[in-house]
């Protein structure tokens, strides 16, 4: 059985198919790490807002002790 083209014809077409398949690969983690970095700055921008809610709700529930503990004195 002989193959479909002599394998001294094949070679560029085979180089030619790691290639296209090389450039693929290259391509999906391109857009893989597009994506995590995306994902990075939306997590650090929630993290800072949540520290700054909680920072302003502990002011705010400070604020409310002293002024509830001065009312009743």
């Amino acid at each position: 059985m002989l193959p479909a083209l002599p394998l001294d014809e094949a070679g560029p077409y085979v180089a030619a198919a790691y290639l296209v398949f090389f450039a693929l690969v290259l391509i999906y983690v391109a857009i893989m790490a597009a994506k995590l970095g995306r994902i990075e700055r939306d997590l650090t921008e929630l993290t800072e807002l949540a520290e700054r809610r909680e920072a302003d709700g502990t002011a705010a529930d400070q604020r409310e002790h002293e002024t509830v503990g001065a009312t009743r004195e």
